[in-house]
């Protein structure tokens, strides 16, 4: 698997939200807030597993995310942060949201709904030199 760089990871960090298109696809995408935890990047579906773009990126597994002008293609990733239960994230995910967004991120980290709904984004390949 490809990681993201240092400079992807600050950019991820320091940015409110990102754009999300799911498989390929030329619509306009969704803007939606994420995190980086360990290095790894995620978002959620705070409407959950029945929102149209979390569908959309489980039905496709790839995609392309915007943040600014930087642009990358990447792999979406739907069920690998649950447990058997189906609603605990990656430890820290919620801390994560919690501190990037403050009040805000409640609608992301205190519904069972949105937490079934977590998607890790890496990217498809390794940047360019």
């Amino acid at each position: 698997m490809t990681t993201w760089t240092p400079e992807d990871q600050t950019l991820f960090s320091e940015t409110y939200s990102l754009v999300l298109t799911a498989g390929d696809t030329d619509h306009p995408g969704v803007e939606v807030g994420m995190v980086v935890v360990d290095g790894e990047l995620y978002v959620r579906a705070y409407r959950g597993v029945g929102s149209r773009w979390y569908r959309a990126a489980r039905k496709h597994g790839h995609g392309t995310i915007r943040v600014g002008t930087v642009r990358h293609d990447v792999l979406l990733t739907t069920d690998v942060l649950l447990t058997t239960d189906g609603l605990e994230p990656c430890a820290g995910l919620d801390a994560a949201f919690r501190t990037k967004y403050g009040s805000v991120a409640e609608a992301l980290v205190a519904s069972p709904e949105a937490r079934a709904a977590t998607i890790r984004i890496d990217p498809a390949s390794a940047p360019a030199p």
